[in-house]
């Protein structure tokens, strides 16, 4: 066991390492036992997370009966509705954070508990860089809740409400009340938004246990699966079954299929990245569009489609929409028993057809995210298609361009505004270093005077990120970003832009000789974040683009489970 480096011997350290774990543990719990870390995001201040603790003790009850000794590892936890200004700028310190932490201390493999949209993908990039034995035990999706006796999703129907309300198509009571019906239970989000999408790819990845994925947090089969959890991660341990083991490219190649498959959110696509570049798997946006354009849309969830997560675990889950998939998938990329994650879908069974399709009848017939490129995304921008208009899918129109949120915010309401249906929203400002930590803002609100005509969806472009939850037909992750001085930064209100989804381009119609004798807007620059001190400082000047995952530069690649010894 690596954790005898720290418990076996007579010596000085070894007695203090021992005696200081001596509060509780038994005598032969430094006899040679795998010690397990749970890395464990629960928090009050992430309410999609804060029933993790229940989680915790199942797992713990794994790990004992096992023989292991399960120690609980509080994890950076970040709450995606509270955290301003996006939770996204601390995922990768999150990731770094866990990523020591396991490093540093005396365990031999870890279990990792998440559930809110950024949790997931940090505690698998940390897994990663240091390759120890490593399980996901996702949180799961709360409940459906009802208004008026219609089914609301969590995140999708806040959008759609809130639109309703600006246009004066609902009442503020109606609005306000609705509130207490959205959040029904313990768990993340209940549509196919991100925190859901990162449950679904952390089993697709192989790394959770085959079947969990999508299982609501207040089942019961929650707290079955998290004690087979524990048990199975001792195994891991002495078999030394790595996240490299599991992790491979075709681990990949069946996540961007299922992502497809689902309708999963876009920003699976930077975890993605950020998770391989930590892996040293070459992946690119170039993937996605390769291997997941041409999915088939099985899933008939919200944003993309009208059911819930509960519905989707009912109708058979992951496994049963995989199995309509199976051609496409690598049969060679095991799952943490071991076994290939294909060997799991021979029982899969679709027990209701209106919520997950077969093969032969999709919901659309392609649908993986695409990937666009042009001159004024020279590194890629990405659209989910499945939640976007087919009629603005290809489309010609003249440019609004807003230098940052607040000029957006304070502007998109003027009754003056010059825009009609036509016309392309463009927010920049939005990325990785140039808010910073690229927030959810490029589902941008409708203006006031077009919802009130009807509108409800036009072409927006942001080199920001939109909730898992949010629909329409944005595009979105632009690189180089505007804050990195891409030809985002150039645009100007007026100038045509064409779209063509099918061909994969995003262009504005300049010349690069006119763009080239621009210099990037001055409001722009003057509202870009330009953080003194912190983490936000580091983050500034170390974040990649989002087209590699936006990881900072040098947590790229793995590092290892090595740490000095120290000597007391």
């Amino acid at each position: 066991m690596r954790s005898d480096d720290w418990y076996k011997g007579k010596d000085r350290d070894s007695y203090i390492h021992r005696a200081w774990m001596r509060r509780g543990l038994p005598n032969n719990a430094f006899d040679g036992r795998p010690h397990i870390a749970i890395a464990n995001t629960a928090s009050d201040l992430a309410p999609c997370n804060s029933h993790l603790n229940e989680v915790m003790e199942y797992v713990k009850n794994g790990v004992w009966e096992a023989g292991g000794v399960p120690l609980n590892m509080p994890a950076v936890s970040l709450g995606e509705t509270q955290m301003r200004p996006t939770a996204m700028l601390w995922r990768n310190m999150s990731a770094m954070a866990t990523e020591e932490l396991i490093r540093a201390n005396p365990i031999d493999g870890v279990v990792l508990l998440g559930g809110c949209d950024k949790t997931i993908p940090a505690l698998l990039m940390a897994a990663a860089s240091v390759d120890l034995p490593a399980i996901v035990v996702p949180g799961g999706p709360m409940l459906t809740g009802t208004y008026k006796g219609k089914a609301l999703g969590c995140g999708t129907d806040v959008w759609k409400f809130s639109e309703e309300l600006r246009a004066g198509k609902m009442s503020e009571e109606d609005f306000l009340k609705s509130e207490q019906s959205m959040i029904r239970s313990r768990g993340h989000c209940n549509t196919m938004g991100t925190a859901s999408t990162m449950g679904c790819v952390a089993e697709s990845l192989g790394m959770t246990i085959p079947g969990v994925a999508g299982t609501p947090a207040p089942d019961s089969r929650l707290l079955q699966t998290a004690q087979e959890t524990g048990r199975l991660i001792v195994q891991m341990v002495k078999d030394d079954r790595k996240p490299s083991d599991v992790m491979t490219k075709g681990s990949f190649i069946n996540t961007i299929v299922a992502l497809a498959g689902i309708g999963g959110s876009t920003n699976a696509v930077v975890h993605l990245l950020a998770i391989a570049g930590r892996l040293g798997i070459k992946l690119t946006l170039d993937d996605f569009d390769k291997i997941g354009s041409k999915v088939p849309l099985l899933a008939n969830l919200q944003p993309a489609g009208t059911h819930l997560m509960e519905d989707f675990f009912r109708a058979g889950g992951l496994l049963a929409l995989l199995k309509e998939l199976k051609d496409l998938l690598d049969p060679t990329a095991i799952t943490v028993t071991g076994k290939p994650l294909v060997s799991y879908l021979d029982d899969a069974q679709i027990f209701d057809e209106t919520v997950i399709s077969k093969r032969n009848k999709p919901l659309q017939d392609s649908a993986g995210i695409a990937v666009l490129k042009g001159n004024l995304a020279p590194l890629g921008a990405v659209i989910k298609p499945a939640a976007a208009s087919k009629e603005l899918l290809k489309h010609k129109g003249k440019a609004l361009v807003f230098d940052s949120i607040e000029d957006f915010h304070a502007r998109i309401d003027d009754p003056n505004l010059d825009v009609d249906k036509d016309s392309v929203l463009v927010l920049r400002g939005c990325g990785p270093k140039g808010y910073p930590g690229m927030p959810e803002v490029a589902n941008m609100p409708m203006p006031q005077k077009l919802l009130s005509q009807g509108v409800r969806d036009m072409v927006r472009i942001c080199d920001g990120r939109m909730s898992g939850t949010a629909y329409g037909t944005v595009i979105l992750h632009v690189a180089p970003e505007a804050a990195a001085f891409g030809p985002l930064s150039l645009i100007q209100t007026g100038d045509v832009i064409s779209l063509d989804v099918e061909k994969r381009t995003l262009n504005v119609e300049l010349t690069d000789e006119e763009l080239n004798s621009r210099k990037p807007s001055q409001k722009m620059i003057d509202a870009l974040a330009k953080p003194d001190r912190g983490w936000q400082k580091m983050y500034v000047e170390h974040v990649n683009q989002a087209d590699t995952g936006a990881d900072l530069d040098f947590l790229v690649g793995s590092s290892g489970s090595q740490v000095l010894r120290e000597s007391h």
